[in-house]
């Protein structure tokens, strides 16, 4: 059976060095209203098909909350049932973390949302609002507008003209997008976060053109009442790198001459 750990001790945990997963196993809606900042959202409904994915070591310790309605119990007992080795339950979930003086937080991903905030703060990065990001545009001017977001996300609603570069590979295929220094480079998101740390990812590299985020990204774009798209404009490739097979082994191209060279 699963011990239980009390707000002010689980809190020491956090702030120490050592591994821990906090898992908030309500379903999204009651955890995006109030949660402690560092707790992820693992529906006890889905509990089967993250746990494995998320936590993959089986001796992590593991605290898990609801908001005291019975749920935590049932969650622990199933990660037990899985294999891991250091169950606990916060005693008396989130209404117990409130009365012991600590703050909760509404919202998702409130980590990573808090620090593209940290950093437009301390670097000053620069950023357009969409109407005037839609004069640029209707000005004629050179410019470029870098959709940060996964493509699947990309493809539900994006930016006329957007093209899908996946934050990570900004400062990759920047080049290939805009290779005149004089285009003005606009990165986007769904909201602002990803664009911001687009933006100043690029700015830090040392690229030649002004670079800008798109405040409140494609939902402020639409909210201004400009015109969204569905078209699926797909990331610029990269013609030096390999061709991937399934489980990330290279196609070998076959030599010049062979039966099966193209």
């Amino acid at each position: 059976m699963a011990k239980r750990i009390d707000a002010r001790a689980l809190q020491g945990l956090l702030e120490g060095p050592e591994e821990i997963a906090l898992i908030d196993v309500r379903e999204q809606a009651p955890y995006a209203a109030s949660h402690p900042i560092l707790a992820a959202s693992m529906p006890l409904a889905r509990l089967e098909l993250l746990a494995g994915e998320r936590i993959p070591r089986r001796s992590t310790a593991i605290v898990v909350e609801d908001a005291g309605e019975g749920l935590a119990e049932i969650a622990a007992a199933k990660l037990e049932g899985f294999g891991y080795t250091d169950v606990a339950i916060l005693d008396g979930g989130t209404p117990a973390w409130a009365a012991a003086g600590l703050e909760l937080f509404s919202g998702m991903h409130v980590p990573s949302k808090a620090f593209g905030e940290f950093v437009e703060h301390a670097y000053h990065t620069p950023s357009v609002s969409a109407e005037e990001l839609k004069g640029i545009m209707d000005s004629g001017r050179k410019l470029v507008v870098l959709d940060s977001r996964p493509i699947d996300e990309f493809r539900v609603m994006n930016i006329p003209t957007g093209v899908d570069v996946p934050g990570a590979e900004l400062v990759l295929r920047v080049g290939q997008v805009a290779p005149d220094p004089d285009t003005l480079v606009v990165v986007n998101c769904a909201g602002r976060t990803r664009s911001i740390i687009g933006a100043q990812s690029l700015i830090n590299a040392g690229i030649p053109n002004q670079v800008v985020a798109l405040r409140n990204g494609t939902m402020g774009w639409h909210l201004a009442g400009t015109r969204s798209s569905t078209a699926r404009r797909e990331p610029p490739r990269n013609p030096r790198a390999r061709r991937l097979l399934p489980h990330g082994r290279a196609r070998r191209r076959p030599p010049p001459g062979s039966a099966c060279a193209p």
